[in-house]
């Protein structure tokens, strides 16, 4: 029992030794506990209600070293760009471009798309919008002059981390590599958004950058660059929640401070973003006045000494009441910020066409095409239309056309018309709105008629489309015809001379030419993919003649002209206007005065397989079967004369592939000439199906026109050799000069000859003919050297160099002692 009761006192006094300075840990971690508890995390308020843009008290002391260094984060996921990112960067940091105002143009561009993308998800799931400032569709711009920071924030669709690695560096859009080519080409930077690629701008003003971007599928996660070929994404435990969508903040360089004021930033907003369909809101500050306490040492004020009289005293008795229940105040200025609105203009085509002055639509078209060049566009058309189905619309005719116009014709499903439902954006991948032919118009259309809460496949197949889609076509048709009635150079003989004693419209002198250049194979391709609009098109057409003096003509123009008793319009096809001038099927229409149109686009082949007629008058190829030049009295005669001459030709040329020999009525000075059926390829559609990559020539030997040769029955050669056959029709030598005439017609008619070597074996005989040698002459045999002489002269040959020279001794010199 003594034993238990020593231990239990000695356990005791252990305790008592142990708890005061246990006491003191505690003490001490509770105060340290108690000051992180005094100076807790705070989030700043949400200025001016919007809830943009605020910031993390503690983010200055915990990005202050980052930011500092502008390094990568060491916690981050590093990454490299893909070379061609790589290399548009490297030409966008390194550029001497004055024009460096475009980043803030395509980061609000980028930010209205992003916009718009959740715009039209909420069509269908209003709750992707969120609850509160979330659901907010607008842009907010800030900036901090003291860390030179400037700031772009959307409440778009936001972007997950696997979308901020494709979209900002390792996969290039396809426009990355088009649009360094382009710039290498011309050194226009402003093209930089029409390639998808317009992010990269803001490296023109900061050397480091930072996009924090929020996805509703994703958490929170920032990417960070210096464009030095890295770049970190990392999840994002620092920054203010976004809710939803995308900050971007530029840290400017020391040469960029311009876009730190705020005036600077307003005239941006102003020249390129006036007509983005969300607002735009930027952080200004602003002077004030309010009304603030007086001091009681200021507001004390001697008072009077004496009073004239006691109604006097009484009143300032009263006075003295008054102030003591209302305190005194005065007028001071403050500065204070709130969120300015920079884009009040109501949208285009809301307005009537008669308010919208020409520099507003200019203004809008660069904002809807992402073109920032100085040139206005050609034309525009702004209607409204009513009816079963109403909309309204604004078209463009660009002022040029794209690099790839054409090149990506049949592969893009992407239309330059954007589809708007009650003034929301719905898609610009709507081809059902206009024709491919069409495709290079750039605008909008906006429909009060189609319904907003379905999905983009069932909206293509709604009725009210393909009405729209007429309508619309109908007008971007009478908006191109009003192109060409505006300009002088398209205007009659009898008008011209009106309009230029007038001197109007002499800016759009020559603008349906420069849209000819430019847009006139979409008009083409319309001719042969839209029957029901095909006449209308077909006066839009625009060609060069034998009598057009270099100038484009139109088939109204030439009908007019026509000569009397013309019954067709003559045309011919080749690979350019100077081949075609001297092409031999022009000769005797030239003569007669006839007018000949010159087509040479190698789509025209295509062209004039749809374009039967027009205006009652059928199409002629003169270097086709058919032609009917005139009536010629010695035809029957002539025909008769040379009848056993045309028949021993054909009979020669049985395995050439040659139909007929016949008299031409279409040859004044070429002796013969190789003519296709009127339903079969010319010699020209011939040459171009040949040079397809993917060509079959057994398909092809069923397209082939049979050919016709046609002679000269006035011309020597044809008679001479009418002669000879009448005398001695088995002579070689006539048999090889009606051969050889026959292979040079089908060179001059535009023909590819299937054995060159066999034309240019007949070519040397004639020529050993002219020069009296003997057809049976050959050339000489070399000599072969012997093999061991060869290979002796070709060591000498080696040993000195490949000089035979002999070597001269070279006395050495001493060096002397300064040279030492």
């Amino acid at each position: 029992m003594r034993k238990k009761t020593i231990v239990s006192v000695m356990f005791l006094f252990s305790l008592l030794f142990l708890l005061p300075e246990q006491g003191r840990k505690l003490h001490a971690n509770a105060e340290e506990s108690s000051n992180d508890v005094t100076d807790p995390p705070k989030v700043e308020e949400k200025l001016g209600g919007h809830g943009g843009l605020s910031t993390d008290s503690d983010v200055v002391h915990r990005e202050s070293e980052s930011i500092s260094k502008k390094s990568l984060r060491s916690s981050a996921e590093k990454f490299e760009f893909q070379a061609e990112v790589s290399r548009l960067m490297d030409i966008i940091i390194n550029s001497l471009y004055s024009n460096k105002d475009i980043f803030l143009r395509e980061l609000i561009s980028n930010a209205s798309d992003a916009l718009d993308k959740i715009r039209f998800l909420a069509l269908t799931d209003k709750d992707v919008l969120g609850e509160g400032d979330t659901a907010k569709l607008e842009i907010q711009i800030k900036l901090d002059k003291a860390k030179k920071i400037l700031s772009i924030r959307d409440r778009g669709i936001g972007m997950r981390k696997e979308d901020l690695i494709k979209n900002l560096g390792t996969i290039a859009k396809s426009g990355t590599s088009a649009f360094v080519e382009k710039m290498q080409s011309s050194g226009d930077l402003n093209l930089i958004g029409q390639f998808g690629v317009g992010f990269y701008s803001a490296y023109l003003v900061a050397d480091y950058i930072e996009v924090i971007s929020k996805h509703n599928d994703d958490i929170q996660h920032v990417w960070e660059s210096k464009a030095d070929g890295k770049f970190a994404v990392s999840e994002d435990t620092w920054n203010e929640p976004l809710g939803r969508g995308t900050e971007i903040r530029l840290h400017l360089r020391d040469e960029a401070g311009e876009y730190l004021e705020e005036s600077k930033l307003k005239d941006l907003v102003k020249r390129y973003s006036e007509f983005i369909n969300f607002p735009i809101h930027l952080w200004a500050s602003k002077e004030v006045e309010t009304e603030v306490p007086v001091e009681e040492d200021e507001s004390a004020e001697e008072e009077s000494e004496t009073t004239s009289t006691e109604e006097e005293k009484e009143e300032d008795a009263e006075e003295e009441e008054g102030s003591e229940k209302k305190q005194k105040t005065k007028k001071v200025k403050e500065t204070v910020h709130e969120w300015e609105l920079l884009n009040d203009v109501k949208a285009i085509w809301l307005r009537s066409p008669k308010e919208v002055t020409e520099e507003e639509y200019t203004k809008f078209y660069h904002s809807l095409a992402k073109d920032f060049s100085e040139e206005k566009p050609t034309a525009w058309s702004h209607f409204n239309a009513e009816g079963d189905v109403e909309f309204k619309a604004v078209l463009y005719v660009p002022p040029k056309a794209a690099h790839d116009q054409y090149e990506r014709y049949y592969n893009s499903n992407k239309a330059n018309l954007k589809l708007f439902v009650r003034r929301v954006f719905i898609s610009d991948e709507f081809d059902e709105l206009l024709p491919k032919y069409l495709s290079f118009l750039k605008g909008l259309v906006d429909s009060d008629t189609l319904p907003l809460n379905v999905s983009r496949e069932m909206l293509q197949q709604h009725s009210s489309l393909k009405t729209i889609k007429k309508k619309l076509i109908r007008k971007a048709l009478d908006m191109i015809r009003k192109l060409a009635e505006e300009d002088p150079d398209e205007v009659h003989d009898d008008d011209k001379k009106d309009m230029e004693k007038s001197g109007e419209n002499d800016e759009k002198k020559g603008q349906y030419t420069k849209f000819w250049k430019d847009f006139g194979k979409s008009i083409k391709l319309g001719i042969i993919e839209d029957a029901s609009n095909r006449n209308r098109l077909a006066k839009l057409l625009r060609f060069e003649t034998t009598k057009s003096d270099g100038k484009l003509t139109s088939l109204d123009q030439y009908i007019k002209r026509m000569k009397k008793g013309q019954k067709d319009v003559f045309y011919i096809i080749g690979s350019s206007k100077q081949q075609l001038e001297k092409s031999p099927f022009l000769e005797r229409l030239i003569k007669k005065g006839y007018e000949v149109i010159f087509f040479t686009d190698p789509v025209d082949e295509y062209l004039m397989q749809y374009l039967m007629d027009y205006e009652d008058k059928k199409f002629q190829n003169v270097s086709k079967e058919g032609l009917k030049v005139g009536k010629d009295s010695k035809v029957k005669e002539l025909k008769e004369a040379f009848k056993e001459l045309t028949k021993w030709w054909k009979e020669s040329l049985a395995g050439e592939n040659v139909d007929d020999v016949k008299i031409s009525n279409r040859l004044a000075d070429t002796p013969c000439i190789v003519v296709t059926s009127k339903f079969g390829w010319s010699a020209n559609m011939e040459r171009i199906m040949q040079s397809q990559t993917l060509s079959d020539a057994k398909k092809q030997a069923y397209m082939r026109g049979k050919r016709v040769l046609e002679i000269n029955p006035r011309h020597p050669i044809i008679k001479e050799l009418k002669d000879r056959v009448a005398s001695h029709p088995e002579d070689k030598s006539v048999k090889e000069t009606a051969q050889l005439m026959y292979q040079t017609a089908l060179i001059e008619s535009g023909f590819i000859l299937n054995d060159p070597k066999d034309f240019a074996g007949r070519i040397y005989n004639s020529v050993k003919s002219s020069l009296k040698i003997s057809p049976d002459a050959v050339a000489e045999e070399e000599v072969e050297a012997d093999e061991t002489e060869t290979s002796e002269e070709a060591t000498e040959t080696k040993s000195d160099g490949g000089l035979n020279i002999e070597a001269e001794p070279v006395e050495k010199e001493t060096p002397t002692k300064d040279e030492l």
